[in-house]
């Protein structure tokens, strides 16, 4: 039986013309493969629907660069639920459940997290964005789906163009559940900040800074990221968010983002799949590991 089975898609499984990008992926599998393996276990990988694989010959998988779930998401979910039975997810699927809709935003408000604030607006239910935007006096506006990645279907509406995007807007709500937030500024201006955490600890950050004229960070829009000098009070409120859990995430990250008066704000929670950039603190891989091997002893 394999220890470890660690998860990706089927375009990044075996790659025919490998790019920076797909490096990038097989390097922060085999920083996080060979730390396994120096803890005495043993690992494998696959793409999560491999019609093949045998998932009750696993003692556990972990989620990583799954990241066509949200395009594919009636596949993908009712093969978890299936898989759950088979052997054990790292994270949970406790976690996953509460983690997989962005609507968890709104509980971590409610327990006193500052997060960028956001209004959902439910599929079918269509919602002026105008009317939308009014009591909290925002101005231009960004939506996007509440199950989704990598800047997947989320846009930025300039205030003046409200009117004239409202029917681009009803055709996403009629196909999933929205977000709509008011545009931050230091996005643009500053960046977002990623803080990293494993078993509850805090090990490194990066930051990313969209392309000119862009707002997305993601590289899939020309995003890049830099080294960050995080502060006291950020990492502090990343293990805040970590702490809000229902059980300590094995791994995880927490997205920051500032307000206008220079405070950091949580754009994102992110503890199903994200990329954690290990291969800009390859250390980290160890603790990686170490918070995996510590979910096999549970």
């Amino acid at each position: 039986m394999t220890d470890i089975t660690i998860l990706t898609c089927k375009a990044y499984f075996a790659p025919k013309h490998p790019t920076a990008y797909t490096d990038n992926i097989f390097l922060e599998y085999r920083l996080l493969k060979e730390a396994l393996e120096r803890l005495g276990l043993t690992v494998r990988r696959t793409y999560w629907d491999d019609p093949t694989y045998d998932w009750s010959q696993t003692r556990a998988v972990v989620f990583r660069t799954i990241w066509d779930y949200f395009e594919r998401f009636d596949e993908f979910w009712p093969w978890l639920e299936q898989v759950q039975h088979k052997t054990r997810l790292i994270n949970s699927m406790e976690l996953i459940q509460w983690n997989i809709d962005k609507t968890y935003l709104f509980d971590l408000a409610e327990r006193g997290i500052p997060v960028v604030p956001s209004v959902l607006v439910k599929k079918g239910r269509h919602r002026s964005l105008k009317e939308i935007a009014a009591p909290y006096n925002w101005s231009d506006l960004v939506v996007k789906p509440t199950i989704a990645g990598g800047g997947f279907l989320t846009y930025k509406y300039p205030s003046d163009q409200l009117d004239q995007v409202q029917s681009e807007f009803d055709a996403l709500v009629d196909q999933r559940d929205m977000l709509v937030q008011g545009y931050i500024p230091s996005i643009t201006s500053m960046g977002e900040a990623s803080l990293m955490v494993f078993n509850g600890e805090f090990t490194h950050s990066i930051l990313k800074r969209a392309k000119s004229g862009d707002f997305r960070v993601q590289d899939d829009f020309g995003g890049s990221v830099h080294p960050y000098d995080e502060t006291p009070e950020e990492v502090a409120l990343a293990q805040k968010v970590m702490a809000q859990c229902s059980q300590v995430p094995a791994y995880g990250r927490v997205d920051i983002v500032w307000d206008d008066q220079n405070q950091p704000m949580v754009s994102e929670l992110e503890i199903f799949e994200p990329e954690l950039w290990v291969r800009h603190a390859p250390w980290a891989a160890d603790n990686f590991a170490r918070a995996i091997a510590q979910q096999l002893s549970i």
